[in-house]
């Protein structure tokens, strides 16, 4: 399902970006419903950009929200681990805001179990969403960005990439992402796209949340115990990313490309 909202200029009126060599216009970003997702989709549209909001789940309300501010949104709902809405949801976006030269692969599942209680199920639904998701949103993507000669992906790992006792599952997808990242980098810079990924550590979020009440603990005495442990003296706030995913995927980031960039407060191991 695709929804168009009505915005408060059209999209010729939007700000354009310093670089008018190479225009971007459209961005598409996957989780996009709340969290890290909804805030990289307001910060890009606060950079100029028309953004689609690519959710499993309905994304109307932060589309509604860049609307509001003076921005191009749409929201798209579909399953970024089905090919064939993949596929279906990138066509749309092309149709209905233009071909996308940004791309964030932000969508996430996260929850904890023991090795020994992970289910395969469980276990290829995290790699399933993690990674193969990126992957198919990614190849779906690329197209366009080959056309124009031009193109910035950020893909959101984890410091769970280094490795994470509570979630085999996650880290292993979270580490696969920045291998996929740095593959990417090689493969595509002869075509003008850059690759980068972004590695959170603790951010306020829905996952986070979750994990506070496995714990039995209140969110905020969680926030605060993981604050203790992090240099800055606090934890992180989705705001806090969608500042660097603006940075990365932005004319000025041209020469920086198969990174990983942590942003966690501190550095990380």
């Amino acid at each position: 399902m695709l929804n168009r909202l009505a915005t408060h200029r059209p999209r010729d009126e939007l700000p354009r970006v310093t670089d008018t060599t190479h225009p971007v216009r459209t961005a598409l970003v996957t989780g996009a419903a709340r969290g890290i997702g909804a805030a990289v989709a307001r910060q890009l549209a606060r950079d100029g950009l028309a953004v689609a909001l690519l959710d499993v789940d309905d994304a109307t309300g932060t589309a509604e929200a860049v609307g509001s501010a003076g921005g191009t949104a749409m929201a798209v709902t579909a399953d970024i681990s089905d090919e064939d809405a993949v596929t279906t949801a990138v066509a749309r976006v092309a149709a209905e805001l233009g071909p996308p030269t940004v791309l964030v692969n932000n969508a996430g599942v996260g929850p904890r179990a023991p090795l020994v209680e992970l289910t395969t199920e469980q276990w290829d639904t995290v790699l399933g969403v993690n990674l193969r998701g990126p992957f198919l949103v990614t190849r779906a993507v690329v197209p366009y960005m080959i056309e124009a000669g031009w193109g910035r992906i950020v893909t959101m790992s984890s410091i769970s990439a280094t490795g994470d006792a509570a979630r085999v599952d996650y880290g292993s997808a979270k580490a696969g992402l920045i291998g996929f990242t740095k593959s990417l980098a090689l493969q595509l810079g002869r075509h003008g796209i850059t690759a980068n990924a972004v590695a959170p550590g603790f951010v306020v979020s829905d996952m986070t949340r979750t994990s506070a009440r496995r714990l039995g603990i209140t969110f905020e005495e969680f926030q605060q115990q993981a604050a203790r442990s992090i240099a800055v003296g606090r934890v992180g706030q989705p705001e806090d990313v969608a500042h660097a995913a603006s940075y990365l995927v932005s004319p000025g980031a041209g020469f920086v490309s198969g990174q990983v960039l942590y942003v966690a407060g501190g550095p990380v191991d």
